[in-house]
């Protein structure tokens, strides 16, 4: 079944815009919109659509650059839900911020093709896809529309990816996976530009895998200069780092990892607090 997206040449430039940062500019902040009651950190959670849009608008109006909208908890040991109800959580809020707002940049957080097709049909403009594009189906979506997306590496599942995570080499084994699959989209006509790859901070990794791949980034842009996307923000690394266990307590780390972000060249920051990163890039930027 083909999707109901097909992306100009204007807007396919929009979503390779908001995905490569200029050599001149602060990286693009991701907000993170949770349509989930489960989400690790609760203040990320929103229980309406009403409470969704308002949560939405203010992150562009705080500089968002994207808001990535998700339907169900990736969390460790998190138990998935059903397509109808991942459909139902996020499709009314996509359409609401779509209809107030049909220039912001919106990217749909799922690993259903089901899901991403309905979500690019109600506005999505880029797939958030946590599983690495493992469904054949969802490599399909992407080829058909053209849109942008996210590629993230995930050891396992959600229910099993933190029981003894291995690798005999974390950053060359995650960037060799993510590269092949970015490349096999590029092979199979898609545009390098629009494609972003995340290392999965957290996803199937211990402490100690998650620092080697924010220290050895740079293999993920390889000869094609994909972009990259790190979603760090309060997360557990941080906790283990700082001695604080509960997530609300994260953002000095969070914040900490951003301004390593910003001055190792990394494209896209996905984060739950927009305003205190915006606000942290702006007084970089100015001395830097």
């Amino acid at each position: 079944m083909g999707v109901d997206f097909e992306p100009s040449s204007h807007h396919r430039k929009r979503i390779s815009t908001g995905l490569h940062r200029k050599e001149t500019d602060a990286c693009h902040v991701m907000g993170i919109l949770n349509m989930t009651p489960d989400s690790f950190h609760e203040e990320s959670r929103k229980a309406s659509v009403e409470a969704a849009v308002e949560a939405g608008l203010n992150m562009w109006k705080q500089g968002a650059t994207w808001i990535d909208i998700g339907g169900e908890s990736t969390r460790p040991n998190a138990e998935p839900v059903s397509i109808d109800e991942e459909l139902h959580r996020v499709i009314p809020v996509i359409q609401a911020l779509r209809s107030v707002n049909t220039d912001g940049l919106i990217s749909i957080d799922t690993r259903r093709p089901e899901v991403a097709r309905a979500a690019l049909h109600a506005g999505a403009d880029i797939v958030n896809d946590v599983s690495g594009l493992r469904e054949p189906e969802m490599v399909d979506v992407i080829l058909e529309t053209g849109c942008g997306v996210c590629i993230m590496h995930m050891q396992g599942t959600p229910q099993t990816m933190q029981q003894n995570p291995d690798y005999e080499d974390c950053a060359l084994e995650v960037s060799i996976q993510l590269l092949e699959t970015a490349r096999g989209l590029v092979a199979a006509g898609h545009p390098p530009e629009c494609i972003a790859l995340d290392p999965g901070i957290g996803f199937g990794k211990t402490l100690e895998h998650n620092l080697e791949l924010l220290q050895r980034h740079e293999l993920l842009r390889g000869t094609e200069g994909f972009s990259i996307l790190w979603g760090v923000s309060r997360k557990s690394l941080i906790g283990q780092l700082t001695g604080h266990s509960d997530p609300a307590e994260r953002l000095s780390g969070t914040l900490a990892l951003a301004a390593y972000a910003f001055f190792e060249g990394i494209d896209i920051v996905r984060v739950h607090d927009v305003q205190e990163h915006v606000d942290l890039f702006k007084v970089l930027n100015a001395v830097d």
